[in-house]
């Protein structure tokens, strides 16, 4: 069976970076992980601080996608390691979101986006689900650390 999930309303809405999950990351808290993503497209700049304390994912995407704010150049490198730290600084962070993801099993996770070919599905079905394979990627490590924060590990 697959996972579908778009809505922050719908069974599997907290898989979305719109979804309220908070967190600490780079000695900073975000309200999202939406307003990470879309502030680290702009590091060194004010544009991040502008993006992290803005009220909604939505207008942090919005911010994000502006084109008028000076995109980093290496972007299109770093911009599914930063997703893949960001989603798994908010599962590490949120206990029962943990367990719903690790509930999942095995089963491929899939963001139904009908607009976004990148991250999520597309209309078609034919998008790369990169959000979707970031969170099975997530599922594992959390996995293989017992489902446990990774500096809630103990060295063996």
């Amino acid at each position: 069976m697959t996972i579908y999930f778009y809505s922050v309303h719908e069974q599997y809405g907290c898989f979305s970076n719109f979804s309220p999950h908070g967190f600490e990351l780079d000695n900073l808290y975000w309200y999202t992980s939406e307003h990470y993503f879309q502030a680290q497209k702009f590091i060194g700049t004010f544009h991040v601080e502008k993006i992290r304390l803005v009220k909604t994912p939505k207008d942090a995407a919005k911010m994000g996608r502006d084109r008028s704010r000076p995109l980093r150049s290496d972007w299109g490198i770093v911009k599914d390691d930063i997703m893949r730290k960001a989603v798994l600084r908010k599962f590490e962070t949120h206990q029962d979101i943990r367990e719903i993801l690790l509930a999942t099993n095995q089963e491929e996770i899939v963001e139904n986006s009908p607009i976004d070919y990148y991250w999520g599905c597309g209309y078609d079905g034919s998008g790369k689900n990169m959000l979707g394979i970031i969170l099975m990627e997530v599922r594992e490590i959390l996995r293989y650390n017992n489902g446990l924060p990774v500096e809630n590990q103990r060295v063996k």
